[in-house]
Parts: structure tokens; sequence; C-alpha cells
């Protein structure tokens, strides 16, 4: 009796562990860190986020909307940014997660190469955010968030 309770036990943590990711890439999770601009500046350090792994973020817009941006250094040495977002499944407040040098819808299962973010808008592609890199500082504007607040309107 105690070595069934205990396979059962293990069976329902190793569940929970394989559900958790997918879990979180559907729903939000804890994976966006809230940023503050400072005169309506984001500021990101360059040297967190050029590891070729897609950063999550949060900011509220000037409507009192957070909106959530990934920010991805593409394998050919860009740094792209993007609201959590696309103008076709936007409704559905699902965003991207990241597969090697892709980004994936997870509403409808697109695909879009990393290299391409900030590149072709519209459609189904990750809503751009227009950004600088100076110095060792990648920044986005709020006029930038504050313009494509609407897209996060229905995340929850």
């Amino acid at each position: 009796m105690k070595v069934k309770f205990v396979k059962a036990l293990m069976l329902l943590i190793a569940a929970g562990m394989l559900l958790a990711a997918p879990a979180q890439a559907w729903f939000g999770g804890g994976k966006f860190t809230e940023v503050k601009p400072e005169n309506g500046v984001i500021s990101l350090p360059v040297k967190d986020i050029s590891d070729g792994k897609a950063h999550y973020y949060k900011a509220k817009s000037d409507k009192g909307v957070m909106v959530e941006f990934f920010v991805v250094k593409s394998h050919d040495g860009i740094i792209r940014a993007a609201v959590d977002a696309c103008d076709v499944c936007y409704r559905a407040g699902k965003g991207y997660t990241q597969e090697g040098n892709v980004m994936v819808c997870t509403n409808c299962g697109m695909r879009f190469a990393t290299d391409r973010i900030n590149e072709v808008k519209g459609g189904c592609n990750p809503a751009p955010l227009n950004r600088t890199v100076d110095g060792d500082k990648l920044l986005i504007s709020m006029d930038e968030i504050n313009a494509n607040g609407w897209l996060c309107e229905f995340k929850k």
C-alpha cells in the first residue's frame, strides 16, 4: 500500500513539473519582470539580454494597461523588441514562447524567426517596438509602450 502511494505521489509530482512550463507559457505565470521608466524611457542593460534568449518584461502604460513585451538578441547580433502580442491573436492574451531561433505564438502556433522581429510587422507577427542601443543600454520609449498598450488590454 505504501509503495503504491509513493509511486502515485511521484507520478503526480512529475506530471506537475511537465505541465508547469506550458502553463506558464499559456497563462503568463511569473515570466515577466516589471520595469519602470525613468524620464519616459525604459532602460535595459545590454549585457543582461545578449544571450540569445527571450527576456520578458512588462511596463504600465499611461492608461494603466500592463504592456508585456520581450527582448531577444537574434543570431545576427541585433537586439530586437516586440510586444508579447500580435494584431491577430492579441485578444487571446497568450503571447509567444521561444524555440531556438524562433518565437512561437502560443495561440495559433505560427513561428517567427527572431532575425525578422522588428523587420516584419502586421498580421500574426510580434508587434515591433522601436528601440535603440545607447552604449551599454537598450532604450525603449514609453511612447512606444503607450502606443501599443491596446494589444495587451485582454491579458489578465
